[in-house]
């Protein structure tokens, strides 16, 4: 077989730099994520971190780029959930704190197995 063929096994150079992308991306909104809740224990400095994830959020929904917009819609969904969480109510506080921690923890995994997947794309390939 040449070298030039393609071949199922052979990934793409748009394949591995997608899965490159996503991988740093999903990382970093984990860590994110991860960091935001610990946080967000912090009553004056949650409010405060809060407030600038929606207000970055909401400018980041504002790009024409659909990439942009979909992290400011993450961005933003984690800033509405601190400003909930730093409520009087148990109920809502308590499933804020979860459902950050839960999408923390998920965008990691994510991030790292788009990893996985990049560097067994890129050992294929040399």
């Amino acid at each position: 077989m040449n070298d030039l063929e393609k071949s199922d096994d052979y990934p793409s150079t748009s394949t591995l730099s997608k899965q490159g992308l996503t991988a740093v991306a999903c990382t970093a909104g984990g860590l994110f994520l991860i960091i935001l809740q610990f946080i967000a224990r912090f009553k004056i400095l949650g409010l405060i971190v809060g407030g600038i994830a929606c207000i970055l959020g909401i400018i980041s929904l504002l790009s024409k780029d659909s990439t942009d917009k979909k992290a400011g819609l993450v961005i933003g969904g984690a800033g509405i959930l601190v400003l909930l969480s730093k409520t009087g109510l148990p109920l809502i506080k308590a499933a804020a704190g979860t459902l950050i921690a839960i999408s923390g923890v998920g965008l990691l995994a994510l991030g790292i197995w788009n990893a996985i997947k990049f560097f067994r794309g890129l050992r294929k390939r040399s």
